[in-house]
């Protein structure tokens, strides 16, 4: 997801897309530990997608004050 689409986002769905996200992180982790992820890299992607949210959020924040 690139940041320019998640700067159109409310923080509040900014918010609810990071814990989607988080849960997805941990089931793939959880995929990797028993040896049956089948893209790896997706794991990559998401902590970056993480990234992203949590500065587009931090943004919304500090403007919003």
């Amino acid at each position: 997801m690139k940041a320019a689409e998640l700067r159109e986002i409310t923080a509040e769905e900014l918010e609810k897309k990071e814990q989607d996200m988080r849960r997805e992180l941990f089931n793939l982790r959880f995929q990797q530990a028993k040896g049956e992820i089948e893209n790896p890299m997706r794991i990559r992607a998401i902590r970056k997608d993480i990234a992203r949210v949590l500065t587009v959020l931090a943004a919304k924040k500090r403007v919003g004050r």
